[in-house]
């Protein structure tokens, strides 16, 4: 059992940064793949980042690539969002989610493929 708590949410302008944290629980964080999905008001759900139990394997979708970057802290049971250069459609609740597997599957990008996830945390970037 994993449980994950968002942070680092918040009112930034474009071109601002900011660093979400998902703080997790449970002896099996370390050996759990950990994702990133967003979801803006009236749209889905979106996977945003995913990383392997022990960050060698990242990705990112198109549209952050260059500006986010996914990583973990084993030793911190913490998996961190970095956002630079952010845009108006960044705009979203940005939810952490945790696999039962350590790794990340052909499919790594679907909801479905996670099995924990943290409450959300909004992020507002103005224009």
């Amino acid at each position: 059992q994993v449980q994950l708590v968002d942070s680092g949410g918040g009112l930034v302008q474009a071109g601002g940064s900011l660093r979400l944290s998902c703080a997790a629980s449970g002896r099996t964080f370390n050996s759990a793949a950990m994702g990133w999905f967003r979801q803006a008001p009236g749209k889905e759900r979106e996977f945003v980042a995913a990383i392997n139990w022990n960050g060698v394997s990242t990705y990112l979708t198109d549209s952050v690539k260059g500006r986010f970057t996914i990583s973990r802290d084993n030793a911190k049971n913490t998996v961190y969002l970095q956002m630079n250069s952010l845009k108006p459609e960044d705009t979203a609740v940005y939810s952490c989610a945790a696999r039962r597997q350590s790794w990340l599957s052909s499919t790594y990008y679907s909801p479905n493929e996670y099995a924990y996830w943290g409450q959300g945390t909004q992020v507002t970037v103005s224009s």
